[in-house]
């Protein structure tokens, strides 16, 4: 999936989001996504340490004018890191986030002190049913009101319920429909062709990192949700199987937008990790 080759295109300059002082952690969005898409994550951690999230290349205002594949993501990232001047630091990904966490970490062991995985999975698999013209439809209208009115329960019952964020979410609560209607409507009006056409090509390859996970001598917390349907909470348990220095919870009734669902339980068991190992 993440390979790099001779038409590997420059690093470019991302947009970042930096919050808080003190040790920093570096917070990697999904598909789609943006560094505000991380704001659940970054809004509580900035109080302790200092969060920097970027708008990964073709997401948010990380803009680009051509084609580029996966592997141009690590490229921005490492420049990143130099601009930054971060020489140590924790890592939180989410979904593709997490993917590009793995990566950085398995090239670059000794900048980072921890890793922290989020609904992802070394070697992905869903089991996310077929799309029909009705999810469509219902998406739609569900996104529309929620945009007007964020969590409205009526507009839940009615579209939400019904649209394919049911694949997404278990817990369809008025917080997790606000969460979409601030972060993730922008979040997927501004992820590019270009970035959506760099996923497909990679999800044709058929990732695969579980035989270079043993090799990661750092510790490793990898959060999975029961329900998830776009990378299976088997997989994530997988990954954490293969890594030495791994812990591992698994959300009951959540699904792939779990830390919109639960998010003071899932920030909880981070910071409690986090004091663990820091």
């Amino acid at each position: 999936m993440i390979n790099s080759s001779p038409t590997q295109s420059k690093a470019i300059s991302l947009n970042v989001q930096v919050r808080g002082k003190g040790f920093p952690i570096l917070c990697l969005h999904g598909h789609p996504g943006s560094a505000e898409s991380m704001s659940v994550f970054t809004d509580r951690l900035s109080q302790k340490f200092q969060t920097i999230a970027p708008d990964l290349r073709g997401y948010g205002n990380s803009r680009t004018s051509r084609d580029f594949e996966m592997s141009d993501h690590l490229q921005d990232l490492e420049a990143l890191l130099e601009k930054f001047e971060l020489k140590q630091s924790l890592l939180l990904g989410w979904s593709l986030g997490g993917i590009l966490a793995l990566e950085l970490a398995i090239k670059n062991p000794e900048r980072f002190t921890g890793l922290i995985l989020i609904a992802t999975a070394a070697r992905p698999r869903g089991n996310h049913p077929k799309t029909t013209w009705q999810d469509l439809l219902f998406t739609g209208l569900s996104s529309m009101v929620n945009q007007i009115v964020p969590g409205w329960r009526w507009n839940i019952e009615t579209f939400g319920k019904r649209s394919l964020y049911r694949y997404l979410l278990q817990q369809h609560t008025a917080v997790a429909y606000q969460h979409l209607a601030r972060e993730g409507a922008s979040a997927y009006l501004q992820t590019s062709g270009y970035a959506r056409r760099a996923l497909a090509a990679a999800l044709k390859s058929r990732y695969n990192r579980l035989a270079d996970l043993p090799q990661l001598q750092l510790p490793c917390l990898v959060l999975a949700a029961e329900g998830d349907r776009h990378i299976t909470a088997e997989s994530s348990l997988e990954t954490a199987r293969y890594i030495p220095d791994a812990g591992w919870k698994c959300y009951a009734n959540t699904a792939h937008l779990f830390p919109w669902e639960i998010p003071e339980q899932v920030l909880e068991d981070i910071e409690k990790w986090i004091e663990s190992k820091l």
